[in-house]
This record gives C-alpha cells, sequence and structure tokens, in this order.
C-alpha cells in the first residue's frame, strides 16, 4: 500500500505536531503530498462563512506551527482552514474531493466516566473515510 496523498485534520493539541512528523515520515517514504487542515466549527445560529476572526487567527496560527513541524521535518505541507457545521463530514468531504490516500490523526487521551473516549469525530471519520485512516495515540506515560 502506498499513500501518495495524506491529509492530516490539526485539532489544536499537541499530539498534532507528532501526527505531522509521522506524516512527514510516510510522506517521504513514498514522495507523497500533504495538506494539513483546521477545521472551524461554525454555530447553526450564523452563516457558514461568516468571518469569526478569532477563530480564524487561531486556525492559522496553529497551521503555521503545523508548517514550521513539517519544515523542521525537511518537508512541505499545504495547509487550509475549512469552515463547517461539524469537523467530520468536513473532512470526509476533503478527502474525497483531493482523492486522499490516507488520514492521519492524532488522538488525545480522553476520558469519560473513568473510561477512555474517541468523541464523536474519530468514529465518523473511520465509518465514511474514503481511504485508509491511521490513528496516532500518544502514550500517556
Amino acid at each position: 500500500m502506498e499513500f501518495h496523498k495524506i491529509l492530516v485534520p490539526i485539532g489544536g493539541t499537541e499530539i498534532d505536531e507528532d501526527a505531522m512528523r509521522l506524516a512527514c515520515w510516510l510522506a517521504k517514504k513514498f514522495k507523497g503530498k500533504i495538506w494539513a487542515v483546521y477545521v472551524i466549527t461554525v454555530k447553526r445560529s450564523l452563516p457558514l462563512e461568516a468571518e469569526i476572526e478569532p477563530e480564524i487567527r487561531r486556525a492559522e496560527d496553529m497551521l503555521n506551527h503545523i508548517e514550521q513541524v513539517a519544515k523542521q521535518e525537511d518537508y512541505e505541507v499545504e495547509t487550509d482552514v475549512l469552515q463547517a457545521r461539524e469537523a467530520g463530514p468536513a473532512i470526509i468531504d476533503e478527502a474525497t474531493e483531493r482523492g486522499i490516500d490516507l488520514i492521519l490523526m492524532g488522538v488525545k487521551y480522553k476520558k469519560t466516566f473513568g473510561q477512555f473516549n474517541l468523541g464523536d469525530l474519530i468514529p465518523y471519520v473511520l465509518k465514511n473515510a474514503p481511504c485508509p485512516v491511521i490513528l496516532y495515540h500518544q502514550s500517556t506515560q
């Protein structure tokens, strides 16, 4: 299996850096291309194309940081800020439109009622992805 087009959704956590480093390693191996996306979820009370300045600035800052991480790994990454009602469908649409070969997502350790919890986004992506998905989970130690 070869991964020439890799999509890395950025969530704004420290796990994003490790996920990007892994994506760079895979992309180098297959001479692939990486896209990093950050999805701003827009409340239903606002128009989808609303200019939410603080969130746009935050997203651009995170993506600039991820570009620097890729640069440290001697690799280029394209970045994009998406606005959507929900992150899951936006990630799947982006993967489909770009003909992505792999979605690589960092998973932050979350506990709900004492149990490990993946939330809603990751199961949605796993269920609907048009390509393989790799979840990168950082050690909790």
